[in-house]
C-alpha cells in the first residue's frame, strides 16, 4: 500500500479503506472560505459492490493500494459481464457491468484499456481519455444562433446524447471525452 494525500485522489483509484479495497467512484476537494478544505470521495467497496461516501482534510494520508495495470483490448459484452483479451499473451477477462457502471456505452470493439489488477482480479478499468463517434441525429441549426454560446441536443452511434454545436450535424464525426461526455472537437479524419 501506497500513501497519498486525500486531495491527489482521482477517480478509478483503488484506496484501502478500514482494511476493505474500494474503488474511487468520485473524489472532489472543497475549498470554503473559512475552515478546513477537504475533499469527499464517494467509493465502491469491491468484495460486496456497498457505496461509501467519506470525507477527509485535504492533507490527510489515504492507502492506496498497489495495483498491476495490463492493457487489454475490448471484445464483446454478454450476461456475464465485457469481455476483454489481453493482446500479447491472448489470456481473456470478464469484467462486471457493475465496475464499469455509466463509462459502458463509450466501448468500442477493439479498444486499448488500461485494467488495474489486485491478486489476478480486475478491480478498476480505465478507457482512453477520448473517443470519436458519429451523430446520427441532430437538431437542425436555428439561425441567428451564434456558435459560441449556444449548443443542440445530438444522438450519437451508441446511443449517448451529448450538446454540441449548432454547426455540427447529422453524419459528422466528433470527439468526445468518455470522463464526462462532453463534446471536445470535430473529428479530423
Amino acid at each position: 500500500m501506497v500513501k497519498v494525500i486525500a486531495s491527489e485522489v482521482r477517480k478509478g483509484n483503488v484506496l484501502d479503506v478500514e482494511g476493505a479495497l474500494c474503488t474511487v467512484l468520485k473524489a472532489e476537494s472543497i475549498r470554503p472560505g473559512k475552515g478546513t478544505p477537504t475533499t469527499h470521495i464517494d467509493m465502491r467497496r469491491i468484495s460486496d459492490g456497498v457505496k461509501i461516501v467519506k470525507s477527509y482534510r485535504t492533507t490527510e494520508s489515504v492507502e492506496r493500494a498497489y495495483l498491476d495495470e495490463k492493457n487489454y483490448n475490448y471484445l464483446y459484452e454478454d450476461d456475464m459481464g465485457f469481455n476483454f483479451m489481453e493482446p500479447v499473451s491472448f489470456e481473456q477477462i470478464s469484467i462486471s457491468k457493475d465496475l464499469l457502471g455509466d463509462s459502458a456505452h463509450w466501448l468500442q470493439e477493439n479498444m486499448s484499456c488500461s485494467v488495474q489488477l489486485f491478486d489476478g482480479t480486475p478491480v478498476a478499468i480505465e478507457l482512453p481519455a477520448r473517443v470519436t463517434l458519429e451523430i446520427v441525429e441532430a437538431d437542425p441549426v436555428v439561425k441567428g444562433q451564434t456558435a459560441s454560446s449556444s449548443y443542440k441536443p445530438a444522438k450519437l452511434s451508441n446511443g449517448a446524447r451529448i450538446m454540441v454545436p449548432p454547426h455540427i450535424g447529422t453524419g459528422t464525426r466528433v470527439v468526445v471525452t468518455t470522463e464526462n461526455g462532453e463534446y471536445v472537437e470535430r473529428a479530423k479524419d
